[in-house]
This record gives structure tokens, C-alpha cells and sequence, in this order.
């Protein structure tokens, strides 16, 4: 066990104690007080940006605290949902709105608009494993929808780069999610919420206990998260049941059967029944419809709203930590952490269908006298029972942490040390339609026999298709014949050796005792992704044998151990100067990659009000084990032949009369073993000012200079590449080296460009400048009860890009076409809450507000000066404000009610609809708003054994 020792608390630290540590329901008492000039005491506590312990509540690295009481009062449904509102979230997510994403059953958060991978998670201080899916199919990163929110006591997100500390991944920053490992008594609590608008509804039991020994020498918690919550359907919200009727261009229906030139993607309408056969279709939605400029086809307006908007859950998380005195001096412990998750989606229509073109490319008929394709759309009648609910895709989490340590005292010194072990299993089963029996039952219900090849090109299958039964429902037994489902499994884990000792009081200096912590770690970490066999792809003909999709498996495991240390100096009393260091160095596939990291931090307090403080240091993040181990996956693409163009004389800025300036070939694409680690040169600065006991401001600039970034290179990058290495051309560089470029473009022995492999690099750098700052006031306002004030900001003053060396920077808070493509992002992010509470009432008024974005138009156009032929013109949404509204009552001493109302105004990102085309099935921006609309929480506390 950690010794604590008490100091007198200054008037800083009084005011952001009371702001940040003290429950709601006892500020009253603190803040009656607070006028006093009474000195109280702090004990030393550990907080996360420092191993050592200490009593000032803000150092030099900002911390911010969510405690239970925030979550419980301002609404907060779940840790993603905290983290995802937090001020720092300025970033678009994937999540479950976006339909067909590589991780929609997972959710994700991130800091400063930087990738989620950057941020390092960890729970009671340790890290989580990895989800294995990859987001955006390629990056590893943390899946938090699995920790369970009612047993949270704390929640600190330390914004910046921590590696120094924490080691790879804390580039963004830390978030560190404490766990209850004890309470006064029993809690059962209940929870049930709706959408009035429709769909999820959610229930949420949770039980928590702590029990022990009559002498105290035991004592163990166990807690219980159980909740079931219903998903959200895109047809149970108006934005969403179906094409944008309120968009800058006449809606279109969606195009359910049509048979489409293959050359103009013109239609031809052949339906001898003239819809006739369709019109049951999606709840008899479905009729003749007309696409301006391109012909008639079948189709309905209602499609868009079979997709989930929201994933149904149904979880189980256990908890229990348990510490036992061994001796006055050695404390055992033991933890546990289990999750059990199952999340249910719907990619929806725009993803279930049938077509020509990815089958044959297309065909020729006879009739029409040109190369066509079919395009033929699921409906939920096709399907038959309850429709889309029966092709639900539910993605099966399996998570546990377990942990076993001692801690306690060796002399001067205090130490922890503990074995810990997680691992996290995912079976994903997908809903997919079977390659040979759907095109089987095509062929034979609809195409007919071959009946050659055509007259044009001498390859592409003939049929003469029996039109009155392509536009025909298909019966569910017929539906069922050529879909199912498969099952595709993957695990991440991590094995992890901890032994920290601490030395609060190392030796004195004029402003008190050094103190000094050293921290060792050795462990190992894996990743196996294996898709069901039937989905990997054949690597001549880019095929798999599920229709439509493909999938690449890749599996590895690096072992790395890791030395930190940290000293903080108090130079003198207004001054304290924190050194920290720590070596990284990880074995990845039998390769060495190793990294020291390290921070200088400085806090400087001239008057007891005022704390000025600042860091400087450097992070990084590791080659993942995705990055480094994921397989091999091929493409076919057209690019330039730089090099045998240069040839016959061109150069790169000239081809457009070469023969090679569009050639074809094969690309390959996988992880890269030889990957060195993204580098970061961060630091911040700022001030805390307590003005008063009640009353704290906080404002910090942050900085980050971020290298070696990993992303996949283009056949372009390479071939181009090429072009330098052979020429010896000095106009440009190549973008890795050139035996690598020897070794990666593959000829034949004439020179024709055969094939080119396209692998992870490290090519990318980003820079970012952000502003954050803090407030929160108490008042005690007598007889009318008390009253506590809180605001967040952030401000992304500047984000550049550059893709590779020698490319300019672009502009990802400023260029729309740039950010459109690397995600959306809000330059300023807001929240503030105001609390009153009086006797055995609370209440809690939280509102977030979403900082001005680029409209749709800005995007497609790539400025704010575009203006579409319609009239409707680039520009900016607005800001995007949201409020939350709780009041909790004590009945008795023993049983408190709560109701909790989120989004009281039925906020809506529906304003949004005007500025996308008919054509939008999702008419807002989904990274950052949702149409979920307002929802209402009831809930039921009850105490006892207390």
C-alpha cells in the first residue's frame, strides 16, 4: 500500500479540489466553508501523468477528471458515450452509423482529430488489449463499448503526448478509466430508457457489493453490469426512412431492378408487366420510377431505412477486486474483468443485392443489341419472416482482464508489482450472399443459358433474360438457397510484467522532498485475425467465395519489455521541475524496434492562486502488429508508366501522349516487417488560477510535431518512384528507397509492367496546434440551495497533412476536400453544465456544443466558393448544441430515483438535408452527428447494508 502523507492545502489546490474530487452531494458543506481562511489537508494521491504521488490536485501535465457523479448527472450513457462528447473528441468516428465499416459493432473515441490508435487506453492503470478487427480495415485500436459505466468511480483524460510514461500509442494522449475497488455497503441499481422517436430501448441492472473480513484484513468488491438495448432502424427516423426528399436535386428512388447499359450506365426499361410484379416490395413501396437523363427502371423511395442506425446490445460485464494484508507492509491484490458482448447491425439495402457486373462484368443481349448489366435489390419480403431483423449481422465480443499483484513498503520505498493478462476474442457473423448458388439461381431463374460470347469484344457471355422474371419477388426459400451466414474469428492478447518502486522523499530540496519512482515491464502481445476460409481470396482470380466481398487474414505476436523513470525536483517553493525517461524496444517478427522517449516538465507557482506549467517531450507509437503481419490482398489498377514513358522521352509532367500513360496491372498490398516507429516531438503550456476558493480557470496550448506516420503507398507513389531511381531525375526523390522500389515493381523480361506490391511505408508527417481551456465555479447560495458551474473548450488551431516527402500540406481544419477524405473534423469543441442542488434534490443542466463544419457541398466541390448548378452553395454549418437534463431525488436515506433526459430539445441534424442531393441515403454528416433524437432515462437506486 501506498503511504500518504498531508499537507496543508493551498488556496489552488482547495478550489480544484472541490471542483474535481468532491461529490456533488457534499459541495454544500465544502463550500460553506470556503470563505474561511481554515487550512485543510490533502492527502498525497497518484494521478495518471505521474507515477509519484503528490498532493497538488494540477501539475504540470492537464488532467481531466469525469467522476461518477459527472456520468451519473450529466446523462452519460456509457464510456463511449463520455469520451465521445469530451471536448478533446473533435474527430468523425466509424462506428454503428456507418454502414458496411470495417468495426460497426465496435465503438471507438480519439482525441485532437488524430486516428483513435493514438490514444493510449488503459484501465485501473493498465493497458486494454486491442480490438482485433482493424479500423478503417487497417489501423489496431481500443473498442470501449465493453467497459462497464455504472462501476467506473473515475474517468482521467490526460490530453498530449505521454509516451515518456505510458510508451507507444500515447501520442494523442492517456485515457485511464478507474474502476470502484470498494464501497460502503450494497447498490442495486435499475435503468430503463426510450426513444420516443422509436427504437432503442435499453434496460441496465447493475449490482456492486463489498464484503470482508471482521478484522479488515479481507476485503473484496463485486460488481455486475447487465444490459439489453434494442437497435435503432433507419425507417424510425424521417431523416433516414428513405432517399433525401429535401435535397438540392428531386429525390431518386432506389434503383431495385434495372438493367443498365454497360458502357453509358444508361437504363433500358424490359419489364413486360410494367412493375407490375414489384409493387409488394419494401411494404409496398415499390413502383415505376424515372431517372431524369438516364431512363425508367422499378424502384422504391423507402430502401434506406432497412439499415441500423444504432447497434442493438445485450452484455455482461463482471468485476471484482480483492486485497488481502498479508503483513503491516505487504498488500496482495487480485482483479478481474469480464466482458461478454453481443452487437447486432444492419448494413442495409444499399448492401444487399445481386448483380451482372461483378459476376461477368457484363453480358450481351441479343435483344437489345448491347452489353448490359442486371442490378437486382433485396427487399424485406424477399427475405421473409421479420425481414432485415433475420439478417442481422452480430458481432460476439469476448473479453477478460485478469491481474494479480502486491504492494506495500520496503524501507523508504514503496512498491507495486503485478502479473496481468488480457485478451480479447471477436467472432464476427456476417450475413453474406454464397458466389456460385446466388449466381446459379440467377443464371437459371433469370439469364438462361450461355449462349456464347459477344460480337463486340469476343468475351463476355451472352443470355437472353427472361424479364418477367427478373422483375418478379423471389420467394424466402429461394432467398435462403443462396445466403447464410459465416463466422469469422479473431483475438488479440497481452501478457504483461509490472514492478514500479517509489521513493516520495528520495532528499530534500529548498521547496520539500524529492521524489523519485523507477518502473520495469516485460510482456508480450499478439494478434490473429482468421475470416471464415470461404471469404479469403483466390490470389490469381481476386475472388472469394462469398459474392461480393473479400477478406484478408494475418496473424503475429511481438514480445517488448520496457524501463521507466521519473524524478520530480522542488527546486525551491514556487518552482518544481519532473524529468521523466523511459526505453522502449519491442522483438516484431525477429526484428529489433526499440525507442527511448522522454519529458521535461515544469510548474511554477508565484502567488498560492496561480500555478503557471508547461512540458516538453517526445512520443511515439510502435509498428502494429497489423501493420507489421497483415496478409497479402490483391487489385487490379490502371497508372502511369513513368519510367519506360521516360523511355521515349517524357517526363512525369507530360504523359498524356505516352503509350504507357495508362497501363494496366496487378497490385499487391500487406503489412511491411521493416517498419520503423511514428515519432512525435510534443510539448504544452499553460496556466491554473484560482482566484478564489470556489472558483478555477485553466488554459493550455498543445503542440505536436508528428513523423514516420504509416500509410499504404499508391501504385502512382511507386511507379513514379521508379521513374527517379532509374533516371537519377533530381526533380523529385522516391518515397522509400530504391531497392526497395527494385524489389516492389516487377517486370517482365521485355520491360512490361507485370506487377506492382504496395505495402505499408512510414511516408507521412502531420502537424497540430490546439487550445483548451477549463472553468468551474461553486456558489453556496443560502436558503436557494448551491449551485456548480463547469465549462470545457477546445480550439484545433492548426492540422496539416503531408502525405508524403515533397507533396504540400494539406489543410485538414481549413480544406474541405481535404478533410472530406481523411474524416471529418470540428476545429472547436464546447461542453458546460450548471448543477443545483438542495436537500435531497439535484439537478443537472449539461449541454455540448459541436463547432462549426463544412456542408456537404463544400466537400463535393472541394472549397466554399462552389455554387452547384441548383443555386445551393459551400459553405459552413453551424454550431451544433445538444442539452442534457438530470434531477435525482433522495427519497430516503437508502433509495434515490433519478430522471434523466437527453437531448431535451429533440435536437436534429436534419438542417443538414438541403445541402446533400436526392440521391443521399444518409443526408448528414454521420462522423460527427447522429438523428437519434431525444431520449429519456428512468432509474432506481437502492443502498442497503449500510
Amino acid at each position: 500500500m501506498i503511504s500518504s502523507q498531508s499537507l496543508s492545502r493551498h488556496r489552488l489546490t482547495s478550489a480544484l479540489a472541490t471542483a474535481l474530487l468532491i461529490p456533488f452531494a457534499a459541495f454544500a458543506q465544502e463550500s460553506a466553508q470556503s470563505g474561511s481562511d481554515q487550512a485543510t489537508t490533502l492527502d498525497k494521491v497518484t494521478v495518471t501523468g505521474s507515477l509519484i504521488p503528490q498532493s497538488q490536485i494540477e501539475t504540470f501535465t492537464p488532467v481531466t477528471v469525469v467522476s461518477a457523479e459527472d456520468i451519473q448527472l450529466r446523462g452519460f450513457q456509457s464510456v463511449a458515450d463520455i469520451l465521445q462528447q469530451s471536448t478533446f473528441s473533435t474527430g468523425g468516428l466509424q462506428g454503428g452509423q456507418t454502414s458496411a465499416s470495417f468495426t460497426q459493432g465496435a465503438e471507438a473515441a480519439g482525441m485532437f482529430s488524430l486516428d483513435p490508435g493514438y490514444t493510449k487506453y488503459l484501465i485501473n492503470g493498465r493497458p486494454m488489449s486491442n480490438y482485433p478487427a482493424l479500423y478503417n480495415g487497417s489501423d489496431t485500436f481500443n473498442n470501449i463499448s465493453g467497459i462497464p459505466v455504472a462501476l467506473v468511480e473515475r474517468i482521467e483524460i490526460l490530453p498530449g503526448g505521454q509516451s515518456s510514461l505510458y510508451g507507444s500509442d500515447a501520442i494523442a494522449g492517456v485515457v485511464n478509466v478507474i474502476l470502484k475497488k470498494d464501497i460502503d455497503g450494497g447498490e442495486f441499481t435499475v435503468r430503463g430508457g426510450w426513444f420516443p422517436d422509436g427504437g432503442g430501448a435499453s434496460t441496465r441492472f447493475t449490482f456492486a457489493d463489498s464484503f470482508g473480513t471482521a478484522d479488515g484484513r479481507l476485503r473484496s468488491l463485486f460488481g455486475l453490469q447487465v444490459e439489453q438495448r434494442d437497435p435503432i432502424w433507419g425507417y424510425q427516423r424521417d431523416l433516414t426512412r428513405e432517399y433525401n426528399t429535401r435535397g438540392y436535386s428531386a429525390p431518386i428512388a432506389g434503383r431495385d431492378f434495372v438493367v443498365l447499359d454497360a458502357i453509358t450506365n444508361g437504363y433500358y426499361f424490359t419489364d413486360p408487366n410494367d412493375c407490375a410484379n414489384t409493387t409488394g416490395q419494401f411494404g409496398g413501396t415499390t413502383g415505376k420510377q424515372t431517372r431524369e437523363g438516364f431512363g425508367e427502371y422499378c424502384g422504391s423511395f423507402a430502401s434506406p431505412g432497412y439499415r441500423t442506425l444504432r447497434n442493438g446490445k445485450e452484455s455482461t460485464q463482471l468485476y471484482s477486486y480483492t486485497t488481502f494484508d498479508l503483513n503491516e507492509g505487504t498488500q496482495l491484490y487480485a482483479e478481474v474483468l469480464g466482458n461478454y458482448e453481443e452487437t447486432q447491425y444492419a448494413t442495409g439495402a444499399g448492401y444487399t443485392w445481386w448483380g451482372t457486373g461483378a459476376s461477368y462484368g457484363a453480358f450481351y443481349d441479343p435483344d437489345i443489341g448491347e452489353l448490359v448489366n442486371l442490378q437486382r435489390g433485396f427487399a424485406p419480403e424477399d427475405i421473409g419472416g421479420r425481414g432485415y431483423e433475420d439478417i442481422l449481422n452480430t458481432d460476439r465480443n469476448k473479453a477478460y482482464t485478469v491481474t494479480i499483484g502486491a504492494n506495500g513498503v520496503l524501507g523508504n520505498w514503496d512498491y507495486d508489482a503485478y502479473l496481468s493478462r488480457a485478451e480479447y476474442k471477436l467472432t464476427e457473423r456476417s450475413w453474406v450472399r454464397f458466389a456460385d448458388p446466388i449466381n446459379s439461381w440467377f443464371e437459371e431463374n433469370v439469364l438462361g443459358p450461355q449462349l456464347g460470347v459477344d460480337p463486340f469484344y469476343d468475351f463476355y457471355p451472352i443470355f437472353r433474360p427472361d424479364y418477367a422474371a427478373f422483375y418478379s419477388p423471389i420467394s424466402p426459400n429461394d432467398f435462403a438457397s443462396f445466403t447464410g451466414f459465416v463466422n469469422s474469428e479473431s483475438r488479440t492478447w497481452n501478457n504483461l510484467a509490472h514492478v514500479q518502486f517509489t521513493n516520495g522523499s528520495l532528499f530534500s530540496l529548498p521547496g520539500g522532498d524529492a521524489g523519485f519512482a523507477v518502473v520495469a515491464e516485460a510482456g508480450n502481445e499478439g494478434w490473429d485475425y482468421s475470416p471464415d476460409a470461404r471469404m479469403l481470396e483466390d490470389p490469381d482470380t481476386l475472388e472469394s467465395e462469398i459474392w461480393g466481398q473479400t477478406s484478408v487474414n494475418g496473424a503475429g505476436r511481438r514480445t517488448r519489455y520496457a524501463v521507466t523513470s521519473e524524478l520530480r525536483l522542488p527546486v525551491f517553493d514556487p518552482l518544481t521541475v519532473t524529468l521523466a525517461g523511459r526505453y522502449d524496444a519491442f522483438d516484431i517478427g525477429g526484428t529489433t524496434v526499440d525507442k527511448p522517449t522522454y519529458s521535461l516538465g515544469v510548474e511554477y507557482r508565484p502567488i498560492e492562486s496561480l500555478l503557471v506549467r508547461g512540458k516538453y517531450g517526445t512520443a511515439f507509437r510502435a509498428p502494429s502488429l497489423a501493420d507489421v503481419f497483415q496478409g497479402v490482398s490483391g487489385y487490379y489498377a490502371y497508372n502511369t508508366d513513368y519510367y519506360r514513358c521516360s523511355l521515349d522521352g517524357f517526363t512525369p509532367a507530360d504523359t498524356d501522349d505516352c503509350l504507357y500513360d495508362s497501363v494496366q496491372y496487378f497490385g499487391q498490398q500487406s503489412g511491411n516487417t521493416d517498419l520503423e516507429p511514428i515519432t512525435a516531438d510534443v510539448w504544452n503550456a499553460g496556466f491554473v488560477w484560482a482566484p478564489f476558493n470556489n472558483l478555477s480557470l485553466s488554459v493550455d496550448y498543445f503542440s505536436w510535431d508528428i513523423r514516420n506516420e504509416v500509410k499504404r503507398l499508391t501504385g502512382d507513389q511507386l511507379l513514379l518512384s521508379e521513374y527517379y531511381c532509374q533516371t537519377g531525375d533530381t526533380g523529385g526523390a522516391p518515397v522509400t528507397s530504391c531497392d526497395n522500389v527494385a524489389d516492389w515493381v516487377r517486370r517482365s523480361a521485355t520491360g512490361q509492367l507485370d506487377a506492382v506490391f504496395t505495402p505499408k511505408v512510414n511516408i507521412a508527417s502531420q502537424k497540430l496546434r490546439a487550445l483548451t481551456a477549463s472553468a468551474n465555479y461553486l456558489l453556496n447560495a443560502g436558503s436557494v440551495g448551491d449551485f456548480a458551474f463547469a465549462a470545457n473548450y477546445t480550439n484545433n488551431l492548426e492540422h496539416t497533412l503531408v502525405t508524403q516527402p515533397g507533396e504540400d500540406a494539406l489543410d485538414l481544419l481549413r480544406d474541405p476536400e481535404a478533410m472530406w477524405i481523411y474524416d471529418s473534423f470540428a476545429k472547436t469543441r464546447t461542453d458546460a453544465s450548471v448543477a443545483w442542488n438542495k436537500g435531497d434534490w439535484t439537478t443537472t443542466l449539461y449541454a455540448n456544443r459541436i463547432g462549426s463544419t463544412p456542408n456537404y457541398l463544400a466537400y463535393a466541390g472541394g472549397g466554399y466558393d462552389y455554387v452547384h448548378p441548383s443555386g445551393e452553395r459551400a459553405g459552413k454549418w453551424g454550431g451544433y448544441t445538444t442539452y442534457n437534463l438530470s434531477v435525482n431525488w433522495r427519497a430516503l436515506d437508502n433509495l434515490t430515483f433519478a430522471v434523466l433526459v437527453n437531448n431535451v430539445f429533440d435536437k436534429s441534424p436534419d438542417f443538414q438535408a438541403q445541402n446533400y442531393p436526392g440521391t443521399s441515403t444518409t443526408p448528414y454528416n454521420n462522423y460527427l452527428y447522429n438523428p437519434y433524437g431525444r431520449s429519456i432515462y428512468l432509474e432506481a437506486k437502492y443502498r442497503f447494508g449500510q
